[in-house]
């Protein structure tokens, strides 16, 4: 158990108060480095790139991955950069309307489903992972279709645990073969699932192809992408199925997790709250409704948003491997160590920030204060360098659209005379870190025009 809580993103920053920014851990056979402060990263991520560009993987990612056949994981070199080439492409671009188009269908679907339940209390953490999840769906398999829709959800969850569970055979190979902790059976029957599933779609597709000369998905674009590269790698089923794995994984509960948690800091914080619906009455008036030209003039509401991101990034712990030793800071790092950038306690360090703990929306509006789209390293909530988040501007316009639906259209009151004080705001440690418990509100419709 000590060892679990010592590899969290609040038991690294917990130590790294002790140790320093940077410090190294011997987990079992493991060498372990744990950077929490800028500098460091910098080092990493920027000045030393081309050396810590790989991917550890675990047992659970190179299994589910099909041996690192995806983008996320996959060793940096010429697959890797087909792979992200395609994923930006032909999934993420501006260029690509309907993955776009899907993330207003969706909010506008949300807006619905809460102007139903007015006067009710929302589950709004269960809302907005619907939300991503059809967002996501739709990217990964060109549908809208709720049909599957449960199976996939089931696949997700599994996938998640087992993606954030504790292996002790990570640390000490030989204890794979035992499997103490019964994980093996439970990988298989998860790579199982999703193979069932996944083949299921791509075969409708390759009859729906052969049938209607349909090329217009994202299977197909997934399948004719490598003959469209120049000297590319053909891309196998593998390949196609761990793509749509990161495309799951990568965006679902990511860009949900976000929003529950911008949401949740907000109504902690009425005088914040007050102040971005104040903008939004402003800028969008009440008589319709928020559109994208709205954003630009939005200052509060996207200063709220880079502090939720600072105090809650999607990835709390940025995972690394070197490549070749190399050294940072005066300190030795040995080839394949596995290099953990706490992007959560680098939000937080006391040097950069000041009050870090606190949500503070207003500290943006001062000049000079760090970015996370330029070099600024104290802020990298999508990570920084070859390895940064492919998908950070369809996960900013989702991230920024449904916070501003769901604020311009209604007011929000905290359930049964819950004070704002009252509400937890711990976290849970995973792949992501989300409230450990659903943010539940009360809406009231605030705009004057239909919402349905």
């Amino acid at each position: 158990m000590l060892m679990m809580e010592q590899l969290t993103h609040r038991g690294l920053a917990k130590l790294a108060k002790e140790y320093g920014g940077i410090f190294h851990l011997r987990m079992g056979f493991l060498h372990m480095v744990a950077i929490s402060d800028p500098d460091s990263a910098r080092q990493v991520l920027q000045v030393q790139d081309n050396i810590f560009s790989n991917r550890p993987a675990t047992i659970a990612i190179s299994y589910l991955t099909y041996d690192r056949a995806d983008m996320a994981f996959a060793h940096y070199g010429p697959f890797w950069r087909q792979m992200r080439k395609l994923c930006v492409m032909k999934l993420f671009s501006r260029k690509r309307q309907e993955s776009w188009e899907s993330v207003r269908d969706e909010v506008d679907k949300v807006v619905g489903s809460v102007v139903s339940n007015t006067g009710k209390p929302v589950n709004i953490g269960e809302l907005v992972f619907n939300l991503t999840k059809n967002i996501i769906y739709r990217a990964a398999f060109g549908s809208s279709s709720q049909e599957g829709q449960d199976e996939f959800i089931k696949i997700l969850q599994e996938f998640s645990k087992l993606f954030g569970a504790f292996n002790v055979a990570d640390f000490i190979p030989f204890l794979g073969g035992i499997d103490p902790q019964g994980l093996n059976n439970r990988l298989v029957e998860a790579r199982a699932a999703l193979d069932s599933f996944i083949d299921g779609i791509i075969d409708e597709h390759v009859h729906k192809v052969k049938n209607n000369n349909n090329n217009n998905d994202h299977k197909a674009k997934l399948n004719n992408e490598a003959d469209d590269l120049h000297n590319s790698i053909k891309l196998t089923k593998d390949n196609i199925k761990a793509i749509i794995m990161d495309v799951m994984f990568g965006g679902t509960e990511t860009v949900a997790s976000a929003i529950e948690w911008a949401m949740a800091e907000l109504m902690r914080s009425p005088e914040d709250l007050k102040r971005v619906q104040q903008e939004l009455a402003q800028v969008v008036g009440l008589d319709r409704r928020v559109e994208e030209s709205d954003f630009e003039k939005l200052t509060y509401l996207r200063c709220a948003l880079k502090e939720t991101l600072r105090l809650h990034p999607p990835i709390p712990l940025l995972l690394h491997e070197t490549a070749e030793e190399t050294t940072v800071g005066g300190y030795f790092i040995p080839k394949r160590a596995r290099v953990m950038i706490n992007a959560w306690a680098i939000g937080r360090d006391p040097s950069s920030w000041e009050e870090p703990e606190t949500f503070r929306p207003g500290r943006f509006l001062k000049a000079g204060v760090p970015d996370f789209k330029g070099s600024n390293f104290e802020f990298i909530p999508f990570g920084s360098g070859r390895r940064s988040c492919p998908g950070m501007q369809l996960g900013l316009y989702a991230l920024e659209l449904a916070v501003a639906h769901l604020l311009h259209c209604f007011t929000w009151e905290l359930p049964d005379g819950m004070k704002p004080s009252e509400m937890d705001m711990s976290d849970v440690f995973g792949l992501t870190a989300p409230r450990a418990t659903r943010l539940v509100a009360v809406p009231t419709k605030r705009v004057l025009c239909p919402l349905s």
